[in-house]
């Protein structure tokens, strides 16, 4: 059951959606649901508002805490549907048993977010290139800073209409120094201290005049493993590559989505190792056909150069590209303009 309790007014009158920041404008209502005593309790939707916490909030102190990113798309007909919600469901359960916080239960998650979505629909943007961005997060909550795991957890979702979260060119950069993460560590799950950890190495790249990192193993940075906050593809010689799932590889709900596509298409896909040397030596010979993120908040993002010691390579980022066939077939299937037949999309 998820008691739901309605906003007076409505900030949809006041709400710019011709001039929206990413993540920066916020739906009016919320949802919440506290584990306290070993179990959960009912799961409720209310306005969306500050919380008022303690400083000796658990999270703050041990960064026990995770999140998902998705969204809900406008179809043409009107109706508001969910691109593949129970995959978000799932990796954010695998992300708590690593963090040892308790797993969500799937009545919470999904009946909690349909709810959610379907009293907030006209959040829902009806322009060409927006959605409503949707952010499940759980973190501790108890109020003590003894270095052990909590005994109180808060689960939360809130919703933000956006647009397009990169626009221009982006310029990328091997990074050699910083780990974005490690063997036996947590890199595999959406916890909040892999964002964190991120920033000051990508605060360096964009000083450099660059977008975002091309993250390497941790070992000896031989291999190439993600691109900022999304997984990674090349096109080379023909063949579409990506590095395989690791427990230091998200695996992006994005990233499966498109490796479908791919193949259904015919393409030649490889998921095995990249190095560094091979995507250089590529694009020293212009072997290097394209390069793209696959992730939820940019979707396809083309990659237009490659830095690697001091030196750029332009990567070409044709109209009749794969990353924007693909943009275009997600974008269609989300929007309802063609046929959903892989059964991604959940009408709410």
């Amino acid at each position: 059951m998820i008691e739901i309790r309605k906003i007076e007014s409505s900030r949809l009158p006041s709400t710019d959606f011709s001039a929206l920041e990413f993540g920066k404008a916020f739906s009016d209502h919320m949802l919440i649901c506290e584990f306290k005593n070993g179990e959960w309790g009912t799961a409720t939707i209310l306005p969306y508002q500050e919380l008022n916490y303690p400083l000796s909030l658990h999270a703050l102190h041990y960064g026990q805490a995770a999140f998902e990113g998705m969204k809900a798309y406008r179809q043409i007909n009107g109706d508001i549907a969910l691109f593949r919600p129970k995959m978000n469901f799932e990796r954010l359960n695998r992300s708590a048993v690593r963090l040892a916080m308790p797993e969500v239960p799937e009545d919470v998650f999904m009946d909690g977010l349909k709810k959610l979505i379907d009293l907030d629909r006209e959040w829902v943007p009806k322009e060409e290139g927006m959605s409503l961005y949707i952010r499940p997060f759980l973190f501790s909550s108890s109020s003590f800073i003894a270095a052990r795991p909590s005994e109180s957890y808060t689960f939360a979702i809130i919703t933000s209409p956006v647009g397009p979260y990169y626009t221009g060119n982006v310029k990328v950069k091997i990074e050699e120094q910083y780990t974005r993460s490690a063997a036996g560590g947590i890199g595999f799950t959406k916890a909040a201290g892999n964002y964190g950890g991120a920033f000051y190495p990508t605060r360096k790249a964009v000083e450099k005049g660059y977008t975002q990192i091309i993250w390497t193993d941790h070992k000896d940075h031989r291999l190439i493993e993600e691109s900022g906050t999304m997984n990674i593809m090349f096109r080379i010689g023909g063949t579409m590559r990506t590095p395989p799932l690791s427990e230091r590889i998200l695996a992006g709900i994005t990233r499966d989505s498109i490796l479908s596509l791919l193949r259904s298409w015919g393409e030649i896909v490889e998921e095995r190792p990249i190095t560094v040397d091979e995507v250089v030596y590529a694009a020293e010979n212009n072997y290097l056909e394209e390069a793209f993120g696959m992730g939820t908040a940019a979707v396809v993002s083309p990659i237009s150069t490659i830095g690697f010691r001091e030196r750029d390579f332009e990567v070409p980022n044709s109209p009749e590209g794969i990353a924007v066939r693909i943009k275009k077939a997600l974008n269609e299937i989300r929007t309802g303009k063609v046929a959903d037949e892989n059964g991604w999309m959940l009408k709410v």
